[in-house]
């Protein structure tokens, strides 16, 4: 540990593998438990949880303390411990004696928590033993630095407002983006120059229908690149597909009233991005714009013990790790939550779910707001298109629907339409045949 770390670390917060206590109390053995179960981390007593440093004195008899209280655990657990400027340090490894539990349960460390462990969950814990997660797993195929892009990197840091205090490899390291100098698929997913050389069906299939049963393609797009690059060209697929309609305040300024709620969406694209099984290759995350609704379908394998809506569950804890310091996801478990208020905030129907043990679908509808501006857009519309035509078939009775259709701008089918109707409101009358008769205007 040194100066530049230390301030690295307090910069960059809790997470994953850091977390942060002011004093030694009664929750530290939980702190322990959680990462001998996860994939290790480090407890700093004499950090606030405002990232200061409030000072610890690592005495004989509290290093004892701590030492009897990682061997307390059952299996018991070994810690190691060191003091920096104050500040002491437990570092605990993953263990290759999973599970562990202490007084109070077995835990479990999620993002900045340590997560008590129902009994499915210490189950399906048991069952992964030995198992390493997809994104934390190292790429052999990667290359660093000749695959590395050190652009991407900073734009990240960049988002997450961290210094680059460290050397790039220890800070990829302490990112989950490495391991020593061997890129885990979480790091390629973010900092490779071209992630799917290596992960090659991290792509986003995004799809545009002309009809509502999904047989009519009208444009595609493959979402490629870094997972923040996917979600931007997700978002502007939907954005160039979709419409926008206007309020007017009263004032200069115009609010604009998006077809779908947008800010929902967003959360489904980056949740769906941060879900999805990537063990499993044969399938994209796709979406889907239909005529009257967006869908969202994510890959992934249902655990047995997951409820929908009620329990929280990271398949890549790195990648939700990564995502939450930029700001891309709110607090873990939020996300339903979130999108629910997005639709409410849009006037827009609560989205739907369909969920089953291998696909994620969830389906957005549009906002009742454009809905209705919609309406009265169309209704002023077909309005002035029937002023045009009265005042053209008035100054030429014996007007073609040919040369209607050049004055006007309707296609043919629109200018026969827009007649039928006039004659069935008894508007408009034809006299005599279509070639050689002319029209009567009733009234």
């Amino acid at each position: 540990m040194n100066k530049n770390e230390l301030n690295f670390i307090l910069q960059e917060g809790e997470g994953l593998k850091i977390e942060f206590k002011e004093a030694l109390d009664k929750s530290l053995a939980k702190e322990i438990v959680a990462f001998a179960n996860s994939k290790g981390g480090r407890i700093f007593l004499g950090v606030d949880d405002k990232r200061k440093i409030v000072g610890s004195c690592l005495t004989n008899s509290l290093k004892s303390q701590i030492a009897d209280i990682a061997a307390n655990c059952d299996p018991k657990i070994n810690a190691t411990i060191s003091s920096f400027e104050d500040v002491i340090i437990i570092e605990v490894h993953e263990s290759g004696n999973k599970p562990h539990k202490c007084s109070t349960g077995f835990y479990l460390r999620q993002g900045a928590n340590s997560v008590k462990l129902t009994r499915d969950e210490i189950i399906n814990l048991i069952n992964e033993e030995g198992m390493l997660k997809y994104d934390e797993m190292a790429n052999k195929g990667f290359k660093y630095p000749a695959d590395f892009d050190e652009n991407k990197l900073n734009e990240y840091l960049a988002r997450a407002h961290i210094t680059k205090a460290i050397p790039t490899e220890k800070l990829l390291e302490e990112l989950g983006a490495s391991k020593g100098r061997k890129f885990t698929n979480a790091g390629i997913l973010f900092f490779a120059k071209n992630p799917q050389r290596f992960v090659s069906h991290s792509v986003y299939s995004c799809v545009l229908f002309r009809d509502k049963e999904g047989t009519d393609i009208i444009d595609r797009k493959e979402a490629n690149g870094s997972l923040i690059e996917i979600v931007d060209d997700v978002m502007k697929f939907i954005e160039k597909n979709t419409k926008v309609a206007y309020r007017f305040t009263g004032k200069p300024e115009r609010e604009d009233i998006y077809e779908y709620p947008m800010q929902a969406i967003r959360e489904a694209v980056i949740n769906s991005a941060m879900h999805r099984d990537y063990c499993e290759s044969g399938h994209n995350n796709i979406i889907k714009i239909y005529p009257d609704k967006i869908a969202i379908t994510n890959v992934w394998v249902k655990p047995s013990w997951f409820k929908v809506g009620k329990d929280t569950f990271r398949r890549n804890r790195v990648i939700a790790d990564m995502l939450l310091r930029i700001g891309f996801i709110e607090k873990l478990g939020t996300g339903f939550e979130r999108m629910k208020n997005f639709c409410k905030k849009a006037n827009s129907p609560d989205f739907r779910l369909d969920v089953d043990q291998k696909y994620f679908r969830i389906e957005f509808f549009k906002s009742r707001d454009y809905l209705q501006l919609a309406e009265k857009t169309v209704e002023k519309t077909v309005e002035k298109t029937v002023e045009k035509i009265l005042q053209i078939v008035k100054e030429n009775p014996r007007i073609t629907q040919k040369e209607l259709s050049a004055k006007t701008g309707l296609s043919r089918r629109g200018v026969e339409w827009n007649l039928q109707q006039l004659k069935d409101k008894g508007i408009l009358k034809r006299i005599g045949p279509d070639k050689g008769g002319h029209w009567v205007i009733i009234k």
